[in-house]
């Protein structure tokens, strides 16, 4: 495994997931729900940032590895299903969304490691669809964290906006990738 920064910023993201769930086990004297929700925010937003960040630093740095590639995602998919998991026990996302989420990231993995396998993991290389499904979903992740107003405006009703339309991408973007395999599954 390459010693280098973006790695630890991905190693540091996987860190987070027990401190971010966490906030949310400490006893009600130390923090407030509105702390709590705010930390949690706060601590997801910082994980999506580095998410970024540290693919950038990856190119920029020609830091690549086959190491990075793999636990990227896995860090990314283990700190989205936290947070769904959480939003789930604190009743601000209904169970069947994150069950959609959670099941189309574990499927589109398991693909992909199908694919490459066979030789063609360009043929379910991320698709524009996919970087919609992201984006709407790290945009409504934090919003349904935080659960309260901000700059006067209620931000709940944006954020479970934004889960239902992360929810349709979802399906969206996994029949696109099912649909690219497709011929390698009338081979098998």
């Amino acid at each position: 495994m390459p010693f280098n920064i973006p790695n630890s910023l991905t190693w540091a993201r996987i860190a987070l997931i027990p401190i971010f769930v966490g906030v949310y086990y400490l006893p009600g004297t130390w923090l407030s729900d509105h702390e709590r929700n705010l930390i949690a925010a706060g601590i997801f937003i910082v994980a999506a940032v580095t998410d970024w960040f540290d693919g950038y630093l990856a190119r920029t740095l020609h830091q690549t590895s086959a190491f990075g590639a793999f636990l990227d995602p896995v860090a990314d998919k283990l700190m989205v299903a936290a947070a769904l998991i959480m939003l789930v026990q604190l009743s601000r996302v209904d169970a069947i969304l994150a069950v959609i989420i959670i099941g189309r990231e574990i499927t589109i993995s398991a693909l992909r490691e199908w694919m490459a396998k066979l030789g063609e993991a360009s043929s379910v290389a991320v698709a524009f669809v996919g970087k919609l499904k992201t984006a709407a979903q790290m945009t409504a992740i934090p919003l349904l964290l935080y659960n309260a107003r901000l700059f006067g405006f209620e931000v709940r009703p944006l954020g479970t906006f934004l889960i239902w339309v992360a929810a349709a991408l979802t399906l969206w973007s996994m029949g696109y990738y099912l649909r690219k395999a497709a011929p390698r599954f009338r081979e098998e």
